[in-house]
């Protein structure tokens, strides 16, 4: 990892791989499916608008399960990290679980969103929400029953982008954690990272679609790595 006493700033980015040991299906599976569903008729605009009842049950479900599940060693180990780095961190997931947040993480962006959110199609609001969708409750702000899941969708951008690039900017050592570099933008991070000089590690199952990129990789599961990371930067 080089020298640590020259590390200040760090950016961390997660994906399924993080929540999968706490029982959070991963997005990408086997034939493009997601717990038996076309990716295209569940995660996308198009989608929504052809089976709206559909997608909502769907979401509902996943909403509900992950109410039910706890954050792992990765995600606690991830908390730790920011409470005790003297640097700056970010932790941007692409997981719209909320198990970084119970674990105690604070600085950190959902860039696809959040189940436990619903957003209003109408009024353009957004509201926490825990419960479920599919009978068309009335957005709190506005009474219209237009609320979705604030999750961003395949064609959709993804949320504060700009905040993510300015801080990959500053960053130098960017860590990708349990993602598997097929989905743009965030495939793309650590070629940004690596431009502006950042050192970049890979942390992961297997190799991903970027592996290439990092200057290390380390395979194995992340709620084994991650912790060992960690310690390692804090000694």
């Amino acid at each position: 990892m080089g020298d640590m006493r020259a590390l200040r700033n760090i950016v961390v980015l997660t994906g399924a791989g993080v929540s999968a040991e706490s029982g959070i299906d991963t997005f990408r599976s086997a034939g493009g499916l997601w717990e038996q569903h076309r990716v295209e008729d569940v995660a996308t605009p198009e989608g929504f608008a052809r089976d709206p009842d559909l997608v909502l049950r769907f979401y509902d479900m996943r909403r509900a399960a992950i109410q039910t599940r706890q954050p792992n060693a990765a995600h606690l180990a991830l908390a730790r990290l920011e409470a005790e780095w003297p640097g700056e961190l970010l932790l941007v997931t692409q997981n719209v679980d909320d198990l970084h947040e119970r674990a105690g993480s604070r600085r950190l962006i959902h860039m696809h969103g959040e189940h436990l959110n619903a957003w209003c199609s109408a009024c353009d609001a957004r509201h926490g929400w825990t419960g479920p969708l599919i009978d068309r409750p009335p957005c709190p702000a506005c009474g219209v029953p237009a609320l979705r899941p604030d999750v961003v969708w395949f064609g959709e951008m993804p949320y504060r982008m700009d905040e993510i690039y300015a801080a990959i900017a500053r960053a130098d050592l960017f860590v990708s954690i349990g993602t598997s570099g097929a989905v743009y933008p965030a495939a793309g991070f650590v070629h940004t990272a690596r431009e502006a000089g950042a050192r970049c590690l890979e942390l992961n199952l297997e190799r991903s679609q970027g592996s290439g990129w990092f200057h290390e990789s380390r395979l194995g599961p992340a709620s084994e790595l991650v912790p060992a990371w960690v310690e390692e930067l804090l000694r």
